[in-house]
């Protein structure tokens, strides 16, 4: 029974770790996720990377291919948007939960954060950008105190984070990057939980429209995507 509750545990982590690899934009549309390699990346056998596999194509996070390869799934404008709709109102409900549970120690997290991400913007540090943002955004949803939304909103960025290296590409976006988080701080201070909302909301719709037009010219082949984010 131990060993079976290690192996079930081995599986648990490669899930976790790829999970994470898409949420963090580590991976690419189209990109081939080869069983060996993970396997030798995380040190463990190729079974439970397969069965991780398994569980990410079940949750649509990934696709199995007619031959049986695994991929991220393809550039699709629609399903962005789709996505896009859906983070405004269960990332915006995170955010103004969180609210009413933000401590000294989340502020200066986030205080922390915002200030980083300005430094990474001004010497056009765009992979670490996106690892930042990332950070930002969790400490939030965290702090939301509701276990199921959390999770949700996991799976809703293991599906967008593929894209998130495209924020930079042909946009003037890195003028903006960081306005909403300052604003979501501030209102955090405050405790004004519809505008923290407000503002998350505003968050990632600049960040969606900065990024749609390059999606839509890559899903029809125009153009070459950004280089993956290096953490």
């Amino acid at each position: 029974m131990t060993g079976r509750l290690e192996y079930r545990a081995l599986s648990d982590q490669a899930y976790a770790a790829i999970k994470q690899e898409l949420i963090s934009g580590r991976f690419a549309p189209r990109q081939m996720l080869v069983l060996r390699t993970l396997a030798e990346t995380y040190g463990i056998s190729t079974t439970p990377v397969r069965e991780a596999l398994q569980r990410l194509v079940g949750e649509g996070l990934l696709e199995m291919l007619p031959n049986r390869s695994i991929a991220v799934p393809d550039w699709d404008p629609a399903k962005f948007s789709e996505l896009y709709r859906i983070r405004c109102e269960l990332e915006g409900l995170a955010a103004e939960l969180a609210t009413g549970f933000a401590t000294p120690a989340l502020v200066a997290e986030l205080t922390q954060l915002v200030g980083a991400i300005d430094a990474a913007l001004a010497e056009n540090r765009h992979g670490d950008y996106v690892a930042l943002n990332q950070r930002f955004h969790f400490a939030i949803y965290r702090t939301a105190r509701s276990p199921r939304l959390l999770r949700i909103i996991e799976n809703l960025w293991g599906e967008v984070g593929v894209y998130m290296n495209e924020l930079f590409a042909g946009s003037d976006f890195g003028g903006i990057a960081n306005d909403a988080h300052h604003a979501i701080l501030s209102r955090l201070v405050e405790r004004d939980a519809a505008g923290v909302r407000a503002e998350m909301v505003r968050d990632i719709t600049v960040a969606a429209d900065a990024m749609l037009p390059r999606i839509r010219e890559l899903a029809q082949g125009g153009g070459q995507a950004a280089p993956r984010t290096q953490l």
